[in-house]
């Protein structure tokens, strides 16, 4: 029996393809015609053409598979048309699960995020167990995977879906070819082009261990629980002074207050819009920069035997597939 991976093309389904491939197991993978496969290259696995917003393409991919691992998603800050958000997020969510109960797959790994769990206000790390609701999420990307992850639960409870959740932090590492949005603040800071901070934090993870997490979920997680994958909080700050050392550049020396950020955001987003291309900073993205996004793996730990390596080991990594790909010129 095979197991389907979506997303593989992606920065954390495609580690988690390589997981699953180097244990032996018999990998395919849903690809649509216009991804771009350079995470595939040399992996042993069964591309299948599909959308996850078409469900009568899922039932073939579906075929013959005994689990199913959901790690696509549309993860963007910013997008001109954020109805792509949710088509492809809370409806390709739900198709995917039912096409995977109409197939009979005995357990499914669904990849939610940390993005809709709730924050402490003190910046202590949150849980899987933090009050949150809807109107806490800032923008069309969490409000998404929230809504995404509440369709998931709906089919669980309803139907009997047999669903793991995962919720990762920020991964980082290597082959993030597109790169993601974090990524691309790493590659920016790698390559010299952020002189200036805000005062935030992110809960960084290794994109590999992630993805371990996810193996780790299957085999010993509880249907209808969820478990943060996550690594170490980090503010802004040091992230940008390791990321400076391990590229050998100087460290951004200004903090930027976030009243001054939130109008060059705009500008940038209007560029986008009437020019294309992506804006350099998002209104979204300095409203959650507002809160030190921390968090804690200890569920994770005490039942999957979760063991992420230090968060300054993903960035190392992150640089050196930068460079090594020439990234960095």
């Amino acid at each position: 029996m095979s197991v389907l991976v979506t997303g593989a093309t992606g920065f954390v389904g495609s580690a988690v393809a390589r997981k699953l491939v180097g244990r032996g197991e018999k990998v395919r993978v849903l690809v649509r015609k216009s991804s771009d496969q350079r995470n595939l290259e040399g992996l042993e696995v069964e591309a299948i053409e599909g959308d996850l917003r078409d469900p009568a393409s899922l039932a073939g991919a579906l075929q013959g598979c005994a689990s199913l691992y959901h790690v696509a998603a549309d993860y963007r800050l910013w997008t001109r048309n954020p109805d792509e958000l949710y088509e492809s997020n809370v409806e390709g969510s739900r198709n995917i699960v039912l096409a995977g109960l109409e197939a009979g797959v005995r357990r499914i790994v669904y990849t939610s995020s940390v993005a809709v769990l709730g924050i402490n206000k003190d910046t202590s790390p949150a849980d899987e167990e933090t009050p949150v609701a809807l109107h806490d999420m800032i923008g069309h990307y969490k409000r998404s995977k929230y809504l995404a992850e509440e369709a998931v639960r709906a089919l669980i409870a309803e139907r009997g879906a047999p669903v793991v959740i995962v919720n990762p932090s920020t991964p980082i590492g290597p082959r993030d070819v597109k790169p993601t949005p974090t990524g691309r603040l790493v590659l920016e800071a790698a390559g010299g082009k952020m002189p200036a901070y805000v005062d935030t934090g992110l809960n960084v993870a290794h994109v590999d261990d992630v993805a371990e997490g996810h193996l780790l979920a299957f085999e010993k997680g509880v249907v209808g629980e969820r478990y943060v994958l996550g690594g170490d909080d980090m503010t802004l700050k040091e992230m940008l002074n390791e990321v400076a050392r391990l590229a050998g550049r100087r460290p951004p020396r200004v903090r930027l207050p976030h009243t001054l950020v939130m109008p060059i955001a705009a500008v940038a987003q209007i560029w986008a819009r009437l020019f294309g291309g992506e804006p350099m900073a998002t209104i979204d993205g300095i409203r959650m920069a507002r809160k030190k996004m921390y968090f804690t793996s200890q569920k994770a730990k005490r039942t999957l035997g979760y063991r992420p390596r230090p968060g300054i080991e993903a960035l190392a990594d992150a640089v050196a597939w930068f460079r090594e790909q020439g990234y960095l010129g």
